[in-house]
């Protein structure tokens, strides 16, 4: 069975394909369909409600059974921000590298017990037929005082759990306890009941 994912991140696509692989679904970026998905404004205030936002528009403009995930990171000793704006913080342009200089300073007099975060990922689902549902991912960590490694994306090189970062984890480590990994799994649960 064929799924579209509104995203165009590469990265995202090929974690997705990773985890729904064993349930028979191949999953496309919208390109790959010769599909032009619409931008779509995240006006929600939750990450659910961006997950939905995103989906619904991506099942509408192609037919197909559409995922969207919205995620980011929430830092405690920042009120919870860049929360449902990360993608946003210090400006939507902004390089990843400069967004976490620029988290770095903001915490630069926080000390390592005051520094902890946690990564939260809603993935929704939405089906040509109007069905839809949405699960919810979460892993605790804190922030770190400079980026490490290599691997992931976005704010991963600073984001630890327990002596590495995301981006030191494997694939496989990171799909084993992240967030993303997390709420893509609890999908691959759910979808069966509506894939019969």
């Amino acid at each position: 069975m064929d799924f579209l994912i509104a995203t165009h991140n590469m990265k995202k696509r090929e974690e997705l394909h990773r985890i729904l692989k064993p349930l028979s679904i191949d999953v496309y970026l919208d390109f790959e369909k010769g599909i032009k998905l619409r931008e779509v404004e995240e006006t929600g205030e939750t990450f659910r409600e961006n997950a939905l936002l995103k989906a619904r528009a991506g099942c509408e403009d192609s037919g197909m059974p559409c995922i969207a995930d919205d995620s980011g990171l929430c830092v405690e000793a920042l009120d919870g921000r860049p929360g449902v704006y990360s993608a946003r913080y210090h400006g939507e342009e902004t390089p990843y590298s400069e967004k976490m200089q620029y988290m770095l300073e903001e915490l630069k007099d926080v000390p390592k017990e005051k520094r902890t975060a946690y990564f939260v990922s809603v993935a929704a689902c939405v089906f040509p037929d109007g069905r839809e549902f949405t699960v919810e991912g979460r892993c605790e960590g804190f922030i770190g005082f400079e980026p490490k490694g290599e691997n992931g994306f976005g704010f991963d090189p600073v984001f630890m759990v327990g002596e590495k970062s995301f981006a030191q984890l494997s694939a496989e480590e990171k799909d084993a306890i992240s967030h993303r990994g997390k709420s893509l799994s609890l999908l691959a649960k759910t979808l069966p009941d509506y894939i019969k």
